[in-house]
């Protein structure tokens, strides 16, 4: 399907990279908000000067210090150079998913379980290509996979002052770090000591807009026929401008009736919310409360909330955090629906 709208973000991403890296650059957002499709749309219109690494921690499980590595690292049979083997296949591609490495290398990183020595190995790549007159750039997808994995104390800490090596100060690599759990993002901030090394890039859900033209977009090319205003006001009340919930709606719509469609998720939605409480247990009390903060408005302020409760919530992706406007909110207005009707509902809110 073609890409829709970002053309701002775009813009703003391929912008910086025309020029030499200096900052490591988090793309964050509320879940489903379409951030990796937005990079993989920017890495479809680079062309052959720049060599991407992407790193989708989204299906590993990362629990040790080889799991890092397996991410990390593409291994290959063939016993050649590692630059060599590098060039071979930036030939064929300007995406790679993981630094090329010979087997028998690769078992040397992972027997001296350092992280300095699979960062060295790394920088002696990207050195390799920029006298190639290649720009790489570095792709962490999900990053708050690893934020819990310890080497040698936090490795996460470690990670970052690479990165901060590779931009601020050789200049030769740009770093961007997708992630929609804001609390993960701040931490790293602040524990890895990123003021001035670092910026953020907004990738929210859509507009009201923007959202009804999604919908016409997605209408035309999924159902082959329009939706009516009245049909487009009612998906946006329940789903806002979440795009992979848009999405949702109208490929159900080909089986299924509109209002069906919708009350459908909306019940998954309630049902997320009530699992939660149960699992609550002692805290169920606090987050009941702090949902009560939303009953009447969208947006409140981050410091409304009790950071263990905030936490809890934005972490089971309830509630999303924007750490640049010090503000939370649900993560989408199918999120917020359910927490009004539950609101509601004696049996679990009194």
């Amino acid at each position: 399907m073609k890409f829709f709208n970002r053309e701002k973000e775009i813009r703003e991403i391929l912008s910086i990279l025309e020029f030499e890296p200096n900052f490591i650059y988090f793309i964050y957002g509320p879940i489903n908000s379409g951030k990796t499709a937005l990079i993989n749309e920017v890495i479809n219109k680079l062309d052959e000067e720049y060599v991407v690494f992407y790193f989708d921690l989204r299906e590993i499980f990362i629990s040790k210090y080889e799991d890092f590595i397996e991410v990390l690292f593409e291994e290959y049979e063939e016993d050649k150079n590692p630059i060599e083997l590098v060039k071979s296949l930036i030939k064929d591609s300007s995406i790679l998913f993981g630094i090329p490495t010979p087997k028998n290398t690769l078992e040397t990183l992972l027997s001296k379980k350092k992280p300095k020595n699979v960062f060295k190995y790394i920088t002696n790549i990207l050195l390799e290509l920029r006298k190639e007159g290649k720009q790489p750039i570095i792709i962490l997808d999900e990053l708050q996979k690893i934020g819990d994995l310890k080497i040698n104390g936090f490795l996460i800490y470690e990670l970052f002052n690479y990165f901060i090596s590779l931009t601020k100060h050789k200049h030769l690599c740009h770093v961007f770090c997708l992630s929609s759990d804001s609390l993960f993002i701040e931490k790293v901030y602040s524990e890895a000591m990123l003021k001035g090394r670092a910026d953020y890039i907004l990738v929210d859900d859509f507009d009201k807009e923007t959202a009804l033209k999604f919908m016409d977009f997605l209408a035309e090319n999924i159902l082959n026929k329009k939706l009516s205003n009245e049909e487009k006001e009612l998906i946006y009340s329940y789903v806002g401008g979440k795009p992979v919930l848009i999405i949702n709606v109208i490929n159900k719509l080909k089986t299924k009736n509109l209002d069906e469609v919708l009350n459908y998720l909306l019940n998954v939605e309630i049902s997320d919310i009530m699992n939660l409480l149960v699992k609550a247990k002692n805290n169920k009390e606090k987050v009941v409360n702090a949902l009560k903060l939303f009953k009447d408005r969208y947006e409140i302020d981050a410091y409304s909330i009790e950071e263990d409760i905030k936490e809890l919530l934005v972490k089971r992706n309830i509630l999303f955090l924007d750490p640049i406007k010090r503000i939370l909110r649900p993560q989408s207005f199918l999120t917020w629906r359910a927490i009004k009707i539950l609101l509601e509902s004696k049996q679990f809110f009194n």
